[in-house]
């Protein structure tokens, strides 16, 4: 497997690294995402987009903490994925970043994966979800590991 750097950023609280994956950009941010630190991962996160990958997969198993700036950043950038064909998947969500889009319904309009495995092996499948928050009906098959984070279906 190629797993070539593409960049990485570091400030303080969070550290931000990006890497090709196949035809996905695969962004880990690692530490607390919130006003402070939001720019770390909008960069990166535009720079991928800029660069042609309709496709991220942002790895959360090494986020800590994420605030409403911090989902802004990550909304903006599945309207700009959308736009372009493509979508933000999410991986491995801690229970306490969870929670954050489980009380603002953001975990309807992404498509969340367990594992960054499951998200990677989903690379072929539904995308182009626009026009519905939570079509989430692109299912239909990745892996039975992949579910969302709240049972809510809205």
């Amino acid at each position: 497997m190629d797993r070539g750097t593409v960049g990485s950023a570091q400030s303080g609280r969070l550290l931000v690294e990006v890497r090709e994956e196949g035809t996905s950009a695969v962004i880990t941010p690692a530490g607390e995402l919130d006003h402070h630190t939001a720019d770390l991962l909008r960069e990166p996160v535009e720079d991928c987009l800029d660069r042609g990958f309709a496709r991220l997969v942002v790895d959360c198993s090494r986020l800590e903490f994420c605030d409403s700036t911090g989902l802004n950043v990550l909304l903006g950038a599945r309207l700009r994925a959308e736009e372009a064909g493509g979508g933000v998947h999410l991986a491995g969500m801690l229970p306490v970043v969870a929670r954050v889009f489980e009380i603002t319904g953001a975990e309807a309009v992404f498509t969340v994966h367990d594992t960054l495995e499951a998200a990677l092996a989903d690379a072929g499948t539904g995308d182009s979800k626009a026009d519905g928050p939570g079509a989430g009906g692109s299912g239909g098959g990745a892996s039975g590991a992949d579910r969302p984070t709240a049972d809510r279906g809205e």
